[in-house]
């Protein structure tokens, strides 16, 4: 197996499963995205492999391995998301915007 190229790949599906699980594209954070490239590897590297499915071929990167190591850092990050803030996706937005404590006549005049 071609280590650069499993690498690569591992970033570019990391990336990828990152920026699906995150509502805000801007809001990615470095602990996320490790966890995605580390599964990725892991799934290309390890398990793919082990389940006869070839992560990289004869011309470089394979479609199924690809998409298998894609899947694998893609569910472990959600499961990860689901585990800290008990979503799939997670919005740090949603999450740090204050919620109005008075009803909606609160602010008008009398």
């Amino acid at each position: 197996m071609n280590v650069p190229t499993l690498l690569t790949m591992a970033v570019l599906v990391g990336w990828l499963a990152t920026l699906i699980t995150h509502a805000e594209t801007d809001d990615v954070s470095l602990p996320d995205f490790a966890i995605a490239v580390s599964a990725a590897a892991l799934a290309g590297g390890l398990l793919a492999p082990w389940l006869g499915i070839p992560a990289t071929g004869e011309f470089g990167l394979t479609l199924s391995g690809t998409l298998f190591s894609w899947g694998c850092a893609t569910i472990v990050l959600a499961a990860v998301n689901l585990l800290r803030f008990g979503t799939l996706r997670h919005s740090r937005r949603a999450a740090a915007r204050p919620t109005p404590s008075a009803g909606p006549g609160a602010y008008a005049r009398d």
